[in-house]
C-alpha cells in the first residue's frame, strides 16, 4: 500500500534517480542472468476477460488463475467459501510472485 506513494513521491522529489513506469526499462532485461529469461504471457485471452467482466486491475498475468476462482465460485455457489480453496490460493500466489517481481524490476532500473 506504501509503495505507491513512497514511488510517486520519490519521483517527484528526485525524478533523476527515480526510474519512469510507463515507459519500458533502458537497461537490457537479460543482464546478470546466466540463461536467457522467459518472456512473460498471458494466458487468458481478452474474451475470456470480457466474458467474466474482469476490471482492468484484474487484467494482469495471473488473470487465469482469478477466472478459475470465479468459475469455481458459480460452481459452488452459494457455498463456495471452502470449496474454491485451491484457486483462491493459487490467484494469492500468483498476484504475490507478481508484485515481488515488479518491486525487483523496479529497483533494477533504479
Amino acid at each position: 500500500m506504501g509503495t505507491k506513494l513512497s514511488v510517486s513521491l520519490e519521483g517527484a522529489l528526485s525524478p533523476e534517480t527515480a526510474p519512469r513506469t510507463d515507459r519500458p526499462s533502458t537497461f537490457d532485461p537479460q543482464a546478470g542472468f546466466e540463461r536467457p529469461r522467459k518472456e512473460r504471457v498471458m494466458k487468458a485471452t481478452w474474451e475470456e476477460m470480457e466474458q467474466f467482466r474482469l476490471k482492468p486491475g484484474q487484467r494482469d498475468y495471473c488473470a487465469h488463475h482469478l477466472i478459475d476462482l470465479m468459475k469455481c465460485q458459480t460452481k459452488n455457489a452459494p457455498f463456495a467459501g471452502h470449496a474454491c480453496d485451491d484457486q483462491r490460493g493459487a490467484w494469492d500466489k500468483c498476484e504475490y510472485e507478481d508484485h515481488l517481481m515488479r518491486i525487483k524490476e523496479y529497483e533494477r532500473e533504479r
